[in-house]
């Protein structure tokens, strides 16, 4: 399967450049490039990585973090992506998940999405003008920003979300796709090479896109797991008919057209090139799209990453013929779980799909009828935040709550019920983050004007997906490791590579690029900046 969407690549028929073996020079780097995988778990970098030959072989050779840590309870896109780049964890940046609930939201609906102005007249959760407004602390480009006025920060992204939070507050060119094709905050002028790749999308679109072929490996992944009667994944190959949006945004062409538009950007404004250090920010989100729709353990997961492999080399390749001193870090904001009916045949029999009896709106009625309080008591989903209805009488409030902690705790599918209170009187977490307690997780993505009263957590394997379909199979979210483990590598041209098996946080990236190229760190955060010298010096000054 060919992709072909724009000039930059259109550069690289002949495939990828070796990295030189030069040593890396004494001077900071001219450019980072940060890279997020959208579910990129652990478990996937370790199922995958012996078959990596491109892109992720070449980070492979740099500094490997096998166990970075989404240390947080939140595991979802928008909180993940707001550590990546801030040094800070979900309860600093005020991203507490991709929606809350606010119920002085100047509008009907109450519910919030963290990359969205909710003032604007006639916008809806879901309907939305794009903003940076609810991220509350600044990002590693601001950071090199307010050192240097004259460096640069591109970001790019399938996700709205992804780009605006790790690009932060103050970025020059900031795209995302829009569901025809790559757009921005309004008002901003479109690029030459925005208009080639979006020309170039509509173009490949407009066709239908045969099966990828199946290597051996991708071969044995190959089965069909029926989710219902109907409707079954695990043997896809991405087939795609003419016109399908949502098949094209599910597949390796989507990352392609990503990394496609990255690439030419960085050619077009010649990142790295001004004698000022810049920042190119990409977030490839299809690998989540396939999480989600198809599972991870199936011939579309492997196949998907196989052609991200490739994608990254690509981009490399166009890296390495502009001739600038480069560093990458690449990540995930989060990892994900396979759905439970392909676990149960792979040796995880407790696995399950979450109970519809668990949802705060059916607990929320139970409660009412108890109590004999009309209206929903309880907003909120399965997990996660749960919110008290501010139409409760204050009198009933501790009787809710009450009632509500006794319900879910008795709920076989619910590992613990958190209070406001229990959240709010936890210290910071101490020791590795593995070794965090639920609550102290809890309270790394808990910001009180914006997180519930209470806070669910299901217990490990069950998927809060009661009712499965096209699309949405399996997901993440969770307080447990599958979904709060991922990979973090650091690579430049000439860097002597080593792994460091022992945990890490991906709030821990930010100081290590600022380290990197000499920024001071203006703010206070979480994470630490990790050395990249594998020898006796730091890269951490």
């Amino acid at each position: 399967m060919k992709f072909a969407f724009s000039t930059a690549l259109a550069m690289l028929i002949a495939g990828p450049v070796a990295a030189q073996q030069a040593p890396a020079p004494a001077t900071p780097p001219k450019l980072l490039v940060v890279i997020s995988v959208d579910q990129f778990s652990a478990d996937l970098f370790a199922e995958y990585r012996s078959q990596f030959r491109e892109g992720f072989a070449r980070l492979l050779s740099g500094a490997v973090f096998p166990s970075g840590y989404q240390g947080h309870a939140a595991t979802e896109t928008c909180p993940g992506h707001s550590t990546i780049l801030t040094g800070a964890r979900p309860a600093r940046t005020g991203i507490v998940a991709n929606d809350w609930t606010d119920f002085n939201a100047p509008r009907e609906d109450k519910t919030v999405y963290c990359a969205e102005d909710e003032s604007v007249p006639g916008s809806n959760s879901s309907n939305y003008t794009v903003s940076d407004k609810h991220l509350k602390v600044p990002t590693l480009g601001e950071w090199m920003k307010l050192a240097d006025p004259a460096s640069r920060v591109v970001s790019v992204a399938g996700k709205d979300r992804a780009a605006v939070m790790m690009g932060g507050h103050k970025i020059d060119e900031v795209w995302w796709w829009g569901g025809k094709g790559f757009v921005s905050y309004a008002g901003r002028a479109e690029p030459a090479m925005v208009a080639r790749v979006n020309a170039s999308v509509t173009e490949r679109l407009a066709e239908a896109q045969e099966p990828m072929a199946l290597t051996p490996f991708c071969q044995a992944r190959s089965r069909a797991v029926a989710v219902t009667p109907t409707f079954s994944v695990g043997d896809g190959r991405f087939a795609r008919a003419a016109g399908d949006v949502r098949g094209f945004r599910a597949s390796p062409e989507f990352d392609e057209a990503v990394l496609a538009l990255g690439a030419g950007l960085a050619t077009d404004m010649k990142l790295g090139q001004s004698g000022h250090t810049d920042l190119l920010i990409l977030g490839a989100s299809a690998t989540d799209y396939v999480g989600h729709g198809l599972g991870t353990e199936g011939s579309e997961m492997c196949l998907q990453l196989t052609a991200l492999d490739q994608a990254l080399g690509k981009l490399f390749a166009v890296l390495d013929r502009t001739g600038v001193d480069y560093a990458v870090a690449l990540t995930a904001d989060h990892g994900g779980h396979d759905l439970p009916e392909r676990n149960r045949d792979h040796a995880a029999p407790t696995v399950a799909r979450v109970d519809p009896a668990a949802s705060a709106k059916v607990i929320g009625a139970e409660i009412g009828a108890k109590l004999g309080i009309a209206g929903p008591v309880l907003v909120g989903g399965a997990f996660g935040n749960v919110y008290i209805d501010p139409k409760v009488p204050r009198a009933q409030r501790a009787a809710v709550e009450a009632e509500a902690i006794r319900r879910y705790s008795a709920h076989p599918q619910v590992q613990a019920v958190l209070t406001r209170a229990q959240i709010a009187a936890t210290g910071a977490p101490k020791g590795p983050p593995e070794t965090w307690s639920l609550l102290e997780r809890a309270r790394q993505s808990y910001e009180p004007s914006r997180s519930g009263d209470l806070v669910v957590a299901l217990k490990p394997r069950v998927t809060p997906i009661a009712s499965p379909g096209p699309g949405y199979v399996a997901t993440h979210g969770s307080f447990w490791d599958y979904d709060r483990r991922v990979p973090i590598l650091f690579w430049r041209k000439g860097m002597t590579g080593f792994e460091q098996p022992l945990s890490v946080e991906t709030v821990d990236i930010a100081p290590t690029l600022a380290g990197l190229i000499g920024v001071k760190v203006p703010v206070e955060i979480d994470g630490r900046c990790l050395d990249l010298d594998a020898g006796l010096g730091t890269t951490c000054k």
